[in-house]
């Protein structure tokens, strides 16, 4: 099969290899289309990855081509989403309903071979049937609507909240959807790229603020403050303001991965104390029975076209294009949210 490997940091090799063999447990997945996640740069750019050379993608569907002797709810031709955990299954996390706390997990895309190829292999458990009113394009992004539906789900709040999330990149645009259909009231997206404020606007934020633009403390000085706060951005500056911003007796989640050191000073940190502010991170999007109800709810909502996901998909590259996709998505100037390698679409 044709395969894209990182061997080396900022190095993507179109290369001819084996088709993965698959196990009892495994099913053999034709992959259709594979997302590029925001993780990946970090593995393509800065080369942290747990080994070269390594397949990346882990946000894919595809059809079944093989399936092993032991699989029983799967069959060959089926459509599938793919959940890209692969958890041990014994730990305590795992008995406890809480595999992406798993102690020994793997992940497809980063702790083994991932979608970035014509073909990978992966456990049955892992898949999810495609419903007839659901394309296979708009199923690869599944994986980046379970994040933001575990992200708000973190914390209760009742219909009709005042929300803000910070960042309107792929996670916080999900996000916005996301919590449409939960109920919240008024959503405030903030963000530097006006051309992603545009599109969260356009997917029905109630106000959009670019903070290169607005001082935030002086805005919510004059309006509404958030009760609930969604930080996807994973900005040093915004996880800080995320603090800031929210209401007393507000809420705080936090999606976005720090990428940088984090300084709260003392009159900040003071609000967490003073407003008895609930804090919280969100990690990945799996729950019992696994794959989970993100997982359920995210399809769910798509095949019903409560949450529609095609406007995201803003750029379609092929395998050959290599780290075309990677660039763009680092580049100051890109306006667009979702990167999709089309394979075997």
């Amino acid at each position: 099969m044709k395969a894209l490997v990182l061997e080396d940091k900022q190095t993507l090799v179109i290369k001819e290899i084996d088709k993965p063999s698959i196990s009892e447990n495994e099913v053999l997945v034709k992959v259709s289309y594979c997302g590029v996640c925001g993780s990946d740069l970090a593995r393509y750019f800065e080369g942290k990855v747990h080994n070269f050379p390594l397949i990346l993608g882990h946000e894919f569907s595809g059809v079944v081509e093989n399936v092993g002797e032991n699989v029983d709810s799967i069959k060959i031709g089926d459509r599938v989403a793919v959940a890209p955990l692969v958890p041990c299954g014994k730990c305590g996390y795992c008995q406890s309903g809480k595999p992406a706390h798993c102690d020994q997990y793997s992940f497809v895309g980063s702790r083994q071979s991932g979608a970035m190829a014509e073909y990978v292999s992966v456990p049955e458990q892992n898949l999810l049937v495609i419903p007839n009113e659901v394309s296979t394009k708009e199923a690869a992004l599944l994986e980046p609507l379970t994040v933001a539906i575990h992200g708000i789900e973190r914390v209760s709040f009742n219909a009709g909240s005042e929300v803000l999330v910070f960042g309107a990149g792929t996670i916080g645009i999900m996000t916005l959807l996301a919590l449409k259909a939960r109920g919240a009231g008024n959503i405030t997206v903030v963000d530097i790229n006006d051309d992603k404020l545009a599109i969260a606007s356009e997917l029905g934020a109630t106000f959009t603020i670019n903070s290169l633009k607005v001082d935030l403390n002086e805005y919510f000085a004059n309006h509404t403050k958030p009760e609930v706060v969604f930080e996807t951005a994973g900005v040093s500056q915004t996880q800080v303001q995320s603090i800031e911003v929210v209401e007393k007796l507000g809420k705080v989640v936090y999606i976005g991965t720090a990428t940088r050191d984090v300084t709260f000073p003392p009159k900040v940190f003071e609000r967490i104390l003073r407003g008895e502010l609930e804090i919280t991170g969100s990690w990945m999007s799996y729950s019992a029975p696994f794959p989970g109800y993100e997982w359920k709810a995210a399809l769910q909502y798509i095949k019903d076209g409560v949450i529609d996901v095609k406007p995201l998909i803003n750029e379609m590259y092929k395998l050959e294009h290599k780290e075309t996709p990677f660039n763009k998505m680092r580049d100051s100037e890109n306006h667009s949210i979702k990167f999709l390698y089309e394979i075997n679409g």
